[in-house]
């Protein structure tokens, strides 16, 4: 793609907020509440903003053709910040979540065929039966329902069930636990200059988190490798081990241990919290759950199939809605120039530092009139321009942003890049389709048994960000069997 001119000369940067001495103090505002904090930087200094924070200079990028330019275009440009990749390492190892370059292309054009749509809808059944025992334990009416934790801890079960073929059991509330404790460090870490070893004292809830999960893992790895391969059963461990028997040298045990911690954490986590957020939605919304209801009632009370999943359109439309409003991880990665780039006008100098905060740029009443509004019917694949759909993706990251019912208001295309719950690029989410048809599963079997109540007293959660943004006080709602 050829730049537009540069309409500023090299070494000026766009306007932001003053860096008095070392700019570390820009920091501890993102630290106590990182979205917010964007937003009001957002507002006041326009679609890009300067950070100035010692060493660096880090541009926030809030426009969307700006921030898919810089994923899709300029892809080859840039690599991950050193500095959280070496804070995600400690949970991530040397997944395909982390490495950089070469490794990262090998690990991904290993691994891409089994997260394909074709191989994901082979899961569809053991979600389907993970839910449906999960949901028979869930009470007929409960006023106060801890919908939150129930969600988590269906999700997690079903990661478990798709990696190793095996329940969650009675270790489900300290793997919960050791999750939590994992990501919070995680979470405070991104904020320090630099990261303190792991042995100190007050690390201590992060290691006994990390031993716990890597004993899970490492138990399902050891039986596993104590059967004989003609007796692997199909999930996503075998796949893996696969890998490690076709090619050793490249994929030896450590690879296979660390790309199975990456998709039980980022698998189950990012998941359960976009479902909170749906039930949010759906019981804040109940006309919007009426329709979604009635659309999984045309499958006569059987679980959803593969093949159903495309026959419920308005309740996906309510999940892409949900993940605008509240995307689970809510900024991506920052990413670094390794060469310089033009961007918007701006000539920007190798090393500089790009982030991109994907909930602030789906709530922007330029491209989603009301944007604190839920509405699905943004998501309407009529009113979706097919010639500009993003191509491979879950979802469209190209929406209508009219309003139905409002023929006074002409109907305009919201530009590509402005709805990227997964990404974009070659970077997008590995996991994109597993998790769109896990969760599209989860809501219809949810909704063909209960109704999603608002009680009158719940105000509406206030959202935190801690790796994913989850509500800041445990989700609870009013549920009653459907009729």
């Amino acid at each position: 793609m050829t730049e537009p001119a540069a309409i500023h000369p090299p070494g000026c940067w766009p306007p932001g907020p003053p860096a008095p001495i070392n700019g570390w103090g820009l920091l501890r505002q993102m630290s106590k509440d990182m979205p917010a904090t964007l937003v009001r930087w957002a507002r006041q200094y326009g679609d890009l903003v300067h950070l100035r924070i010692w060493p660096e200079h880090q541009i926030v990028v809030t426009n969307p053709t700006l921030a898919r330019q810089l994923l899709v275009d300029h892809h080859d440009d840039l690599v991950r910040w050193r500095r959280a990749m070496k804070v995600f390492e400690a949970a991530h190892g040397h997944s395909v979540l982390v490495v950089e370059g070469e490794s990262w292309r090998d690990k991904r054009r290993a691994l891409q065929p089994a997260f394909a749509p074709q191989p994901v809808q082979a899961f569809v059944p053991t979600i389907a039966e993970t839910c449906a025992t999960a949901l028979a334990r869930w009470p007929a009416q409960a006023r106060h329902w801890p919908i939150e934790e129930a969600l988590t801890e269906l999700t997690m079960d079903i990661i478990l069930k798709m990696m190793f073929s095996s329940p969650l059991g009675e270790g489900g509330a300290a793997a919960s636990q050791a999750v939590r404790d994992v990501g919070e460090a995680l979470n405070a870490e991104f904020f320090w200059p630099v990261s303190l070893p792991d042995w100190l004292p007050w690390k201590r809830r992060k290691r006994r988190g990390m031993v716990l999960l890597d004993q899970l893992i490492g138990g399902h790895l050891r039986q596993r490798l104590a059967l004989a391969p003609a007796d692997w059963p199909d999930d996503l461990l075998t796949r893996l081990l696969r890998l490690h028997l076709e090619d050793p040298s490249n994929w030896p045990l450590g690879a296979v241990h660390d790309e199975c911690r990456t998709a039980f954490l980022a698998g189950h986590e990012t998941t359960a919290a976009t479902m909170t957020w749906w039930a949010w939605s759906m019981a804040s919304n109940p006309e919007a759950q009426a329709r979604a209801a009635a659309e999984c009632a045309t499958l006569a009370g059987a679980p959803p199939g593969a093949a159903d999943l495309r026959r419920l359109p308005w309740l996906s439309q309510t999940l892409q809605e949900s993940m605008r409003l509240y995307p689970s991880a809510p900024i991506l990665f920052t990413r670094r120039s390794v060469r310089p780039i033009t961007l918007g006008g701006w000539q920007f100098p190798a090393r500089t530092l790009f982030l991109l905060p994907l909930g602030l740029i789906q709530q922007d009443p330029r491209w989603f009139p009301e944007p604190e509004r839920f509405d699905p019917a943004r998501f309407d694949r009529a009113r979706i321009d097919p010639q500009r759909a993003e191509a491979g993706t879950a979802g469209p990251d190209r929406v209508s942003s009219g309003e139905p019912g409002q023929g006074a208001r002409p109907e305009r295309q919201a530009p590509r890049g402005s709805w990227l719950p997964f990404g974009a690029g070659p970077r997008v989410c590995l996991g994109q389709h597993l998790a769109m048809a896990e969760m599209t599963v989860i809501a219809a079997m949810l909704l063909q048994r209960f109704r999603l109540i608002r009680p009158a007293d719940q105000p509406a959660p206030r959202p935190r960000l801690q790796i994913t943004m989850r509500p800041q006080t445990p989700l609870v709602l009013t549920i009653e069997r459907a009729a």
